[in-house]
């Protein structure tokens, strides 16, 4: 006599970790870091809340996974590539998944516990300045200066919205409320002119200061201070 076996409901895909950070990320990238929380996401997956702790100790391990997924979006330097062109490629690859993930920009080197692919990706980042000739020294504070630039970039796009590429051309309209220009000359200039003026483009924005830092960069390693 056959024992009949226990189906899993048509139509439900069966809790995985993927999936549950996969969900949780959406969420995130929806409404923010407040709108997740495991009972809300357990809401979402279908399930109770004590399944998702099968598969994470807590909010925290949860984050952790996170991070680590946004990380493996990334683009990482091939060591065979001309380093300064990597980097170039590396950061504009961080700034895309940051948009696509704001809420991940004040956590991306805070995470007490890096998963794999947050340290592949160091590593592969840390490796292609190496073996460019860079001194470990140097390759940090190379490291440390291009990813300031990145996360401020990409923080100030979300909080300025004076700078702000997706700013509505209303707001224009609201500006003499709030920023005169016979008491603010060089500030209404700044608000009114430059990210208003057609083909404003972000991008080209990040770049040009991108390439500021890379260019610095190279003159150092041409001259051996590096």
């Amino acid at each position: 006599m056959t024992t009949p076996t226990t189906k899993r409901p048509a139509g439900r895909m069966p809790l995985s970790r993927e999936r549950v950070l996969r969900s949780a990320m959406v969420l995130a990238d929806q409404g923010g870091l407040e709108a997740l929380s495991m009972r809300i996401l357990a809401r979402e997956l279908g399930v109770r809340p004590m399944a998702l702790y099968y598969h994470f100790a807590n909010k925290d391990d949860l984050m952790d996974g996170m991070v680590d997924l946004v990380f493996s979006e990334i683009e990482e330097p091939p060591h065979a590539a001309d380093w300064k062109v990597a980097m170039r490629q590396r950061a504009i690859s961080v700034r895309l998944a940051l948009s696509r993930h704001p809420w991940a920009i004040g956590l991306m080197e805070s995470r007490p516990n890096p998963g794999p692919a947050t340290l592949r990706h160091h590593d592969a980042v840390l490796g292609s300045l190496r073996l460019a000739g860079f001194s470990i020294e140097m390759a940090a504070r190379a490291y440390s200066v291009k990813d300031s630039y990145i996360y401020g970039f990409a923080l100030q796009q979300l909080n300025l919205p004076l700078i702000a590429a997706t700013q509505p051309p209303a707001l224009a309209q609201d500006g003499p409320e709030q920023i005169q220009a016979d008491e603010y000359p060089f500030l209404a200039e700044l608000a009114f002119e430059h990210p208003m003026k057609p083909g404003y483009d972000s991008e080209r924005e990040f770049e040009f200061g991108l390439d500021l830092i890379l260019d610095g960069l190279e003159r150092m390693l041409g001259s051996g201070l590096l």
